[in-house]
This record gives C-alpha cells, sequence and structure tokens, in this order.
C-alpha cells in the first residue's frame, strides 16, 4: 500500500483525452492518489472532469503572478512554471504532505539497473508502489530539496552512455520532482524552469539531484500538441535556453546539442555551478 500523506500531480493543460501519465502509472502498479492540475484558464477544464471526475484539481495563474521571479517583462502565461509553483498550496490544501510531480506525457517507467548492478532498460510493470514509498522514505532521511528520476535521453548511446556504467546521481533535476510542503522552495523562470531552478538553487548550496536507477520515457519534444508545445515552437530553443543563462551567467552558456542534427541548448559548467562535497577527512580541526 503506498502511503496516505503522499500524492501524484499530472500537470496538464488543453488535452484532457491525452493524458497518457494517467495511464502509465496504473500499468506500472500504481494505486495511490493520482490527481490531474489544470489551471483556471484551460478550457478544457470541464472535459478532464468529465474524465476524472474529483480528482480534478485548479488553480489559479493569477495568484502567482508575483509569487516568484518569471525573468522577463513578457504577458504570455503559457507556461507550466505557475502550476510548478502551486503545488506546494494545492498539496496542503488536500492534506497531502509528499507528492511527485509530473508531466502528462510519459509512456513508461523503467528501471536501469538489474539487482546485480548492471545496466538494463526494463520497463516496470509492478511494484511502482513500493517504489515510490522506498524514495520518500529515503527523501525523508536526507537534507534535498527535491529528487528526480532521470529521463530517456539521458542514457543516449544505451550501455556505453556514461550515465549508464554505474549508479549515481546528478546534481540536476528535470521533468519530475518528488517534493514535500516541508521543503518548499520556488521554480523561476518563464520557460526552463527546472534547469533555471537547479542551477539558482545550486548556486546556493540547496541540494537536489537525478537519480539514474529509475527512468521516465516520455513523447518526443513538440509530437504531442497542447501543453506547451504551442509556446516552445513560437519561442524557439534559443529563447528557452538563454533564461538558464539570466539566472546563472557565471556557470552556464548557449552552445550545440547532438552529433548530426546539432541545435542550440544550455550548457551547464558543473565545476562552477553548485558547492562541491568534500570528504569529511578535509575538516579544519
Amino acid at each position: 500500500m503506498i502511503r496516505d500523506d503522499f500524492a501524484v500531480f499530472i500537470l496538464t493543460y488543453g488535452r484532457a483525452n491525452k493524458v497518457i501519465t494517467h495511464k502509465t502509472l496504473k500499468e506500472a502498479g500504481y494505486t495511490g492518489k493520482i490527481y490531474t492540475v489544470c489551471s483556471t484558464d484551460d478550457t478544457s477544464i470541464d472535459e478532464y472532469k468529465k474524465l476524472y471526475k474529483d480528482n480534478v484539481l485548479t488553480f489559479n495563474k493569477d495568484d502567482y503572478v508575483d509569487d516568484f521571479d518569471i525573468g522577463d517583462n513578457f504577458s504570455d502565461m503559457r507556461v507550466v512554471v505557475y502550476a510548478r509553483n502551486a503545488l506546494f498550496d494545492i498539496a496542503e490544501r488536500i492534506g497531502v504532505k509528499y507528492f511527485l510531480v509530473l508531466d502528462d506525457d510519459y509512456t513508461a517507467f523503467n528501471y536501469r539497473f538489474d539487482d546485480k548492478g548492471d545496466y538494463c532498460t526494463t520497463k516496470i510493470r509492478q511494484n511502482l508502489d513500493n517504489i515510490f514509498t522506498s524514495i520518500i522514505d529515503y527523501y525523508k532521511t536526507i537534507p534535498a530539496l527535491s529528487i528526480a528520476l532521470a529521463q530517456g535521453g539521458d542514457f543516449i548511446g544505451g550501455s556505453e552512455s556514461s550515465l549508464a556504467q554505474t549508479i549515481k546521481i546528478k546534481r540536476k533535476i528535470m521533468n519530475s520532482f518528488f517534493c514535500s510542503t516541508e521543503r518548499r522552495f520556488k521554480f523561476v523562470g518563464r520557460i526552463n524552469e527546472d534547469v533555471n531552478t537547479y542551477v539558482s538553487l545550486g548556486n546556493v548550496g540547496k541540494l537536489m539531484f537525478q537519480t539514474n536507477q529509475l527512468s521516465i520515457e516520455q513523447r518526443a519534444t513538440q509530437s504531442n500538441s497542447g501543453g506547451l508545445t504551442e509556446f516552445y515552437l513560437d519561442k524557439g530553443t534559443y529563447i528557452k535556453s538563454f533564461y538558464t543563462i539570466i539566472y546563472a551567467p557565471s556557470c552556464c552558456k548557449i552552445g550545440l546539442m547532438g552529433n548530426t542534427n546539432k541545435r542550440l541548448h544550455h550548457v551547464v559548467q558543473w565545476k562552477n555551478a553548485v558547492s562541491m562535497i568534500l570528504d569529511a577527512k578535509y575538516k579544519k580541526l
């Protein structure tokens, strides 16, 4: 049984019939609370309520306009950062202490290492309750603000990729977020808000990290209409990536990503981005 003070929040906008994550959670054996979170400016709310009944939660973006740094003076509000920041209040409102934030387009949850510690890609078809409970139990014992699951794209190159060599963590959180109402933080920037947040908070010593033991798979970027797709198609990846430069110019830059079909993307210089953890033997007496 999944713990009673935990819930999964699926962020979605304008695609009530395409909340793939809901089905994927069930297929992986999750039996706990699932809430679909919509903003009040979504004209599809009635459709969501027909499908998900009382498990649709709403918030007003206007309530969060002055609650965090948006990073610009534009007026376009077709972005997810408002929802991410509203979730701490939403969780408290429904009596949830721990929660997992997911997008609506996940097609699978995967194991990335087997019980011998060898790299694999095995779809999770049961036991997701125990997996989430174990993550929360660990999260409670450490000072991290948030823990994320790896993404399929982190393992490009398969068994030859750097992340496939051994179980480890990376100092970034993207796309999925285990959080607590007792460890609040603000997502910042209109877009690229996850990168903006883990870099700017990492700059001041806050701990956030991704585990590579598990990963999520999702639809290809900009292939699923609705949500943020139209915003990204309108603004382009250069503007998206440049928000992170605004928040952390000392350790981030714009570079090229990919081998053949290269595209502009943010590049984080990690040795300049986050506090390093030293062995206790170096402590001054």
